[in-house]
């Protein structure tokens, strides 16, 4: 093998990570909205996460999700 070609190959592998990386689709972002607090409906949350399991996502993995709870203002939910 010559030199060129070996530097070329390595310099290859070397920036392959690089390139896989770069390639990472970017995760979808789902907003949850509720009434109340987390605390006030404990059935909510599980619930929410079967269904999303059931479609394929899994948080963290291929979905993000930014939860908000409206708390004692239900005008917030407006």
């Amino acid at each position: 093998m010559k030199r060129r070609d070996f530097i070329t190959l390595l310099g290859g592998a070397a920036a392959w990570p690089l390139t896989a990386r770069a390639q990472q689709p970017a995760l979808s972002v789902i907003g949850f909205l509720a009434e109340g607090t987390p605390d006030s409906e404990p059935g909510a949350l599980p619930a929410f996460h079967q269904g999303l399991r059931e479609i394929g996502y899994v948080e963290g993995r291929n979905v993000q999700v930014d939860y908000r709870w409206s708390g004692e203002q239900r005008d917030l939910l407006d």
